[in-house]
């Protein structure tokens, strides 16, 4: 059954192709494979995700501008879903926030603004999906690192390098360390203490005092009995500033220990016997960025047989011919001299496979090779290769196995802009070979962006006009602009995430992609045959030909959401449904009231809501008869678990360094912000309540390991929002607190809530004023074991409430209202975030030319859109920065052809 149109796409299939003269006609079996195919591909679409940032790197108290751009086959805008969310996940793998965004048209903007509270410098992951995407066992989500500085009250700049001295016993890293104050000052002669932390236990500590330049050698050493010890921690330094302050710093040590791996890649699948055989391979780092190497191939006697030197990135090719019953192996030399040796993958004494050569502009050239032994075996059988590309079967041939070798050119206009996946296939479907090719064409918008002059003042009018066309013709279409001060935001444009790389390369293979604009820079020669290794090296996302054939269909978990919803479960208090049961919502910010009719097993829905981040909402089943008796349940809503940062090699460890002239900008721009620094006043002791005066908490440690006191809360709408962010350690998923490292590591137990020493249901935190709040304490760990094995939780969340004075008397309402409500629930779901406008400052009045403009950004628009012609223009004025400014386009139009341009003006 058919859950989603199906786009109306000419499809080219060539059941007859020039293999050979003998080529049979008889298409039953591939028409099998192509319709069955098509059918699944066309009823259950990809969608991919592509996020237009503002500028490539932020400092606290920026704010993120962004806009999204979710497609689904041939990168058609999507209509499935009509939300999409944007998480974004720390360093140390915990989420600090979602935003959720309505999508129109599979368009959406939105903005995150860095607060001091919430953000500290540091590597952080965003990820963009959707609910449907969340079917897919490996989902195309967006992935991107970004870096945040920090220059508000900034006393201190780090710099460290990494010496690894470990040996087969003994792990061993001496970090070199320079600090240095904001003016750059090297901090000399100052005491530091340092410490490694792995999983909150110290595993090596010390201490030292900085030389003449601020540099302190550390020496970490750990015991290999408990594998990658210090690798899985992080050291964190205190230097003594001065006499009374001490700052801390904290340095991730996953790279610190670098291991290389080395890895073979036979075109087509596999080494066969007597054939000639191109072998890619990659060479990585243990942070995942390649590394140059070269090496020398030898056969089972020791006769050398093969040479190879990386071409980009690690990666590089070459040929030799294998024989069967022999074993290759490699010596590999890395550019840093280390050598190692690997096993080439084996041969196999019969096969047939697929070679291509995509050099030539207007066709692939394509080689189906068996050798002997398999020629001898399968001679007169029939055999298929087929051709799939952004969710549609784009090629098809069939051919008798004859001759020993087919060769065919295949033109590109075939295809669409893109990967190609190639598959060989014998008469029951089963894959032999396959091979992927990225087809170059002219599918690409061609966006013009011009100015009427190249040189321009600060804070003058700038105005830029675009042009969008396709095959020469003007295209109507939707773009985002970003204008930045490249002289303040320098940045590396093989390293950008655009919508190209999104769409056309790491949306369609499985891994990490180094610098990936690299690839769709001004083409030539190279970099074309650098992608074309790079796809010999990379896993392909498709579903499996061999479930298709067999009526495997994919299992559809999650519908597409078509707008916020609220749903749940009405039952009697001894969980016998409620049917037909009546249920009012309200949202009292919006004056909006909403009734509701539980079904025949008590399920109840409220679609298509329209809420904001803050907005509180209620349910309640008292207009029932016996509505006391009634328990109220709220379904959960899927979120997918936070996993490691999928492109962590992306991250920096120096940022400081990297960031200088960002952040000596950022540090002017925000100069009326400062941070609160603490101060100790001693004053006779006030007794505070803590879970040491709930007997069922006795058994917790007499610490907690994280606290937040109730002043902390005052600004809180709800208290589980506070909770959220500032519960350190926790991570608060589908409605549940976890600890954040046992749930990464698999353990879904969730944490217990203690209201005054009583365990509650999480939705009660709801009914809590945080105004009332003395303190909350956080334990990640109960080392007896005694609160955890009594109530089948791990961890403990413990509120404490103000006592009322003595002799304070409450009334029996007052009772009343402090006891939970069962078949009411209040609650703050995830609305949509907020829209914001991007400031854009107007100096055509004299009075406003006096201001400082130190804008990094100078302007952004996710709104801009041409009309038949294929024309626009926008307009915006400068700041008072002086250099080159960088004007960036990208976007889409309604077939699907997506584009990107960049224009750069002078300001003097």
């Amino acid at each position: 059954m058919k859950i989603f149109r199906i786009l109306l796409i000419i499809i080219s299939f060539l059941f007859a192709v020039n293999f050979s003269s003998s080529a049979q006609t008889d298409t039953v079996s591939i028409n099998t494979i192509i319709s069955k195919t098509n059918k699944v591909l066309t009823d259950y679409p990809t969608e991919k995700i592509h996020i237009h940032f503002d500028k490539p790197y932020y400092a606290v108290a920026d704010t993120i501008w962004f806009k999204a751009y979710v497609t689904e086959n041939q990168n058609f805008l999507s209509g499935i879903s009509k939300i999409v969310y944007v998480d974004v996940i720390n360093q140390r793998d915990s989420l600090i926030e979602t935003v959720k965004l309505p999508l129109t048209g599979g368009l959406a903007e939105g903005n995150i603004p860095l607060s001091m509270e919430r953000y500290k410098q540091g590597n952080y992951h965003f990820r963009a999906y959707t609910n449907w995407m969340l079917n897919s066992s490996d989902p195309a989500f967006f992935n991107k690192t970004f870096y945040i500085g920090e220059a508000i009250d900034k006393e201190l700049k780090t710099h460290i390098s990494y010496k690894n001295l470990s040996t087969d016993k003994q792990e061993k890293i001496d970090a070199r360390v320079q600090f240095k104050d904001i003016n750059n000052k090297p901090y000399a002669n100052k005491n530091v203490t340092w410490q490694v932390v792995t999983s909150y236990t110290s595993i090596a500590k010390g201490r030292g005092t900085t030389d003449a330049n601020g540099y302190l050698t550390i020496s970490m050493t750990a015991n290999q009995k408990a594998e990658y010890q210090l690798q899985k921690g992080e050291l964190i330094t205190s230097i003594n500033t001065t006499d009374k302050d001490v700052v801390s710093s904290t340095f991730q040590l996953k790279n610190a220990i670098v291991n290389k791996d080395f890895q073979f890649f036979p075109e087509g699948g596999n080494l066969i016997a007597g054939l000639s055989n191109k072998v890619a391979f990659k060479a990585i780092k243990s942070d995942g960025l390649g590394i140059n190497a070269k090496g020398i191939v030898t056969d089972s006697e020791g006769k050398q047989v093969a040479t190879f030197t990386a071409q980009h990135l690690g990666m590089g090719s070459f040929s030799f011919l294998p024989e069967a019953g022999k074993i290759y192996k490699a010596t590999v030399t890395y550019s840093d001299g280390t050598t190692q040796h690997v096993n080439l993958p084996n041969v196999l004494a019969s096969g047939i496979k697929i070679s291509a050569d995509n050099t030539d502009a207007e066709n692939i050239a394509l080689k189906i090779v068996s050798n002997d032994n398999f020629f001898q075996a399968n001679q007169g059988k029939k055999f298929y290769l087929i051709a799939q590309s952004k969710g549609v079967i784009c090629y098809g041939a069939k051919t008798t196995l004859s001759n020993k070798e087919y060769g065919t050119a295949i033109p590109k206009s075939k295809f669409p802009l893109g990967i190609t996946q190639f598959t060989l296939m014998a008469e029951d479907g089963k894959p032999l070979s396959e091979r992927l090719i990225f087809v170059q064409n002219k599918s690409t918008l061609a966006l013009a962006l011009t100015s009427p002059v190249a040189t321009y003042g600060a804070k003058k009018k700038v105005k830029i006009n675009l042009s969008a066309k396709k095959d020469d013709l003007p295209v109507e279409g939707n773009f985002s602009v970003s204008v930045i001060d490249e002289t303040k935001v320098p940045f590396n444009e093989d390293g950008a995430s655009t919508i190209l790389t999104s769409l056309l390369l790491n949306s369609d293979v499985k891994g990490y992609v180094e610098k990936p604009n690299y690839y769709f820079g001004t083409p030539d020669a190279k970099k074309a045959s650098d992608l074309d290794i790079l796809l010999l090296t990379q896993g392909y996302r498709s579903y499996a030909y061999t479930d298709i054939l067999e009526n495997k269909l994919p299992k559809i978990t999650f519908l597409p959401e078509q707008g916020i919803e609220v749903s749940g479960i009405l039952r009697m208090s001894n969980g016998i449904p409620v049917r037909k049961g009546a249920l009012l919502l309200t949202i009292p910010d919006k004056r909006f009231n909403l009734e509701g009719t539980t079904d025949p097993v008590g399920n109840f829905k409220f679609s298509n809501l329209n809420l904001n981040d803050s907005s509180k909402v209620t349910i309640t089943a008292k207009y029932n008869v016996n509505y006391k008796n009634m328990t109220l349940s709220l379904n959960g809503t899927p979120v997918p678990s936070i996993s490691r940062n999928f492109s962590a090699a992306d991250e920096v460890l120096n940022i400081d360094s990297t960031l200088t002239t960002y952040l000596d900008n950022s540090k002017k721009q925000y100069s009326y912000l400062h941070t609160l620094k603490d101060v100790t006043i001693k004053a006779a002791a006030i007794p505070k309540v803590s879970h040491k005066d709930y007997p069922a908490l006795t058994g917790l440690s007499a610490m907690a390991d994280h606290e937040i006191t109730g002043d902390r809360l005052t600004g809180c709408n709800l208290l589980i929002n506070c909770l959220q962010t500032m519960a350190t350690g926790t991570t608060f998923i589908d409605n549940i607190f976890y600890v954040t490292r046992d749930y990464n590591q698999g353990n879904k137990t969730p944490m217990g809530i203690f209201i005054n020493g009583m365990l509650m249901d999480v939705n009660q935190l709801n009914a809590i004023d945080p105004s009332t709040v003395e303190s909350v304490e956080i334990f990640l760990k109960d080392e007896l074991g005694l609160v955890n094995r009594a109530n089948s939780i791990n961890g403990v969340i413990v509120i404490n409430q103000k006592k009322a004075p003595k002799g304070t008397k409450i009334s029996k309402s007052q009772l009343m209202d402090m006891l939970p409500k069962n078949y009411e629930v209040t609650f703050s779901p995830q609305g949509y975030n907020k829209e914001r406008q991007f400031y854009v400052p107007k100096y055509d009045i004299p009075a406003n030319l006096n201001r400082n403009d130190l804008r990094t950004t100078i302007y952004w628009n996710p709104k801009v859109v041409t009309d038949k012609t294929g024309l626009t223009s926008f307009e915006f004025f400068n700041a008072d920065g002086k250099g080159q400014y960088k004007v960036v386009v990208e976007g889409i139009d309604g077939n699907g052809n997506i584009g990107r341009s960049i224009f750069r003006y002078i300001v003097k």
